[in-house]
């Protein structure tokens, strides 16, 4: 994987789960480390028969440089920018190449990539995500993801309006105003994908802020073929964006986000927000599966 003439392609995917240090939790990802002679075909193939949210390709690789260019896969379709996918894909080449600062190329542009090592010895990865930015969301955009969620204005907590917010894709946010409502979650799969194509989003952030500094976080998945995410890097990069936006932010904040627990595979993010920096940082864990 020295340069893209130097091998050939290698496209059996690796398995991790991304922001947990257990097998039973986080988000499980694909990671094919040699995708270069792949096309469009194939690696949308090997995305949907993994049936994994996301799975990721390095498409061309210097390992001298320790810079990769990386496209990402839903089982339906090609994602811009996937969080997860890229904590577990920078830990299985951190593994490979020994900690240390890696640069990625994505579609969305360079995704610089911190990785070292906990008191324990596990790889931890820390993403710098694009610039974010967030806009409050329209009525018509509102009133069409409540129908499809089956919620009301009631449910949603006044301080924290809905917004689109981007951190390499777009994502509704909308903050629940008790735990219990973000825990009830039973939607209408079509309705809900169809409102998110017409409008471009990759997840709907559903969120309940338990402190400042704590989220709890749930992400409906409709338009990559999935229900739900159990943990989504990059809605919590947006996230970080949209509480800047808001000016919930005014000095350099880390935020616990706690996902996948209501679907019994938990999942720990951590963000660093700055008021001064419209870029988040996404650090976790990730570990091999099978």
């Amino acid at each position: 994987m020295t340069t893209t003439e130097a091998r050939s392609p290698l496209t059996e995917p690796l398995r991790y789960s991304a922001f947990t240090d257990d097998p039973k939790g986080g988000n499980p990802a694909g990671v094919v480390l040699d995708a270069f002679g792949l096309d469009d075909a194939a690696m949308l193939a090997i995305a949907a028969d993994l049936g994994y949210s996301e799975t990721a390709f390095v498409t061309r690789g210097d390992e001298a440089a320790r810079r990769f260019q990386v496209r990402y896969f839903s089982p339906l379709a090609e994602v811009a920018f996937c969080g997860h996918a890229t904590i577990a894909l920078t830990v299985a080449l951190a593994e490979r190449l020994g900690v240390g600062d890696i640069l990625l190329d994505t579609p969305v542009g360079e995704i610089p990539v911190a990785t070292g090592r906990d008191g324990s010895g596990a790889v931890v990865a820390t993403l710098t995500s694009v610039a974010t930015r967030s806009r409050p969301a329209t009525g018509a955009e509102l009133d069409a993801t409540l129908r499809s969620l089956g919620w009301s204005g009631a449910d949603l907590d006044p301080a924290l309006p809905p917004h689109v917010a981007f951190g390499g894709n777009d994502h509704l946010v909308l903050a629940a105003a008790s735990r219990a409502r973000l825990a009830d979650l039973e939607y209408d799969f079509d309705a809900l994908a169809a409102v998110m194509r017409e409008h471009g989003w990759t997840t709907v952030n559903l969120v309940w802020r338990e402190s400042p500094e704590r989220f709890h976080a749930r992400n409906p998945f409709p338009v990559g073929g999935v229900v739900e995410d159990p943990a989504t890097g990059a809605a919590a990069a947006a996230l970080g964006g949209y509480l800047r936006a808001l000016g919930l932010v005014t000095r350099p904040t880390t935020i616990a986000i706690r996902q996948g627990e209501d679907m019994g595979r938990p999942s720990d993010l951590l963000i660093d927000v700055s008021p001064e920096d419209p870029r988040t940082r996404v650090t976790g864990r990730a570990v091999p599966l099978g």
